[in-house]
């Protein structure tokens, strides 16, 4: 992280709400996307992988195909319910690198789950000895094996500690 500097809080409160009035103000009209088709992130190990996903996680495998754009990478992917996929590809060979959270890079993926498949997945994460932090009785936050921050949310989608997000 860089040098964190004074935040003039008032100010960015001030330009939040001027954005919001600005772009939130109007009737918002309906989406040009249907959808999210994948997420695509990187992976160390196909089977490391297909391991927390689909064994703790309950995530179910739905394919592995060969990379198109990378000869002898996998790109696989796993059902995250209504319709959503979450996919993975690893670079045999290319030095990677560890996670980083970088501007443009990725913070953390939401998934959302019915209650009862939260609660089930927050003890599947105490068997496997993971660790995480639970926020506000409806998030869990973890590193997947390869550093990627997950956070498994008990509100619907659309929802988000009581606000409505969508």
């Amino acid at each position: 992280m860089g040098a964190v500097g004074t935040v003039d809080v008032a100010g960015i409160e001030a330009e939040r709400e001027r954005l919001k009035a600005e772009y939130l103000g109007q009737e918002r009209a309906g989406s040009t996307a249907r959808g999210l088709h994948h997420v695509a992130v990187l992976c160390a190990d196909v089977e490391t992988t297909i391991r927390f996903y689909q064994g703790v996680l309950g995530f179910p495998l739905t394919e592995i195909v060969g990379n198109r754009d990378y000869e002898g990478s996998s790109h696989f992917f796993f059902d995250i319910g209504n319709g959503n996929l979450l996919a993975f590809f690893d670079f045999p060979g290319l030095d990677l690198g560890q996670y980083g959270e970088v501007l443009g890079g990725l913070h953390h993926l939401a998934i959302s789950m019915e209650a009862a498949r939260w609660a089930e997945a927050r003890q599947r994460l105490d068997d496997a000895d993971i660790e995480y932090l639970e926020e506000s009785g409806t998030s869990i936050y973890f590193r997947d094996p390869d550093g990627t921050r997950v956070e498994l949310i008990s509100d619907p989608l659309g929802e988000m500690y009581g606000l409505s997000v969508l």
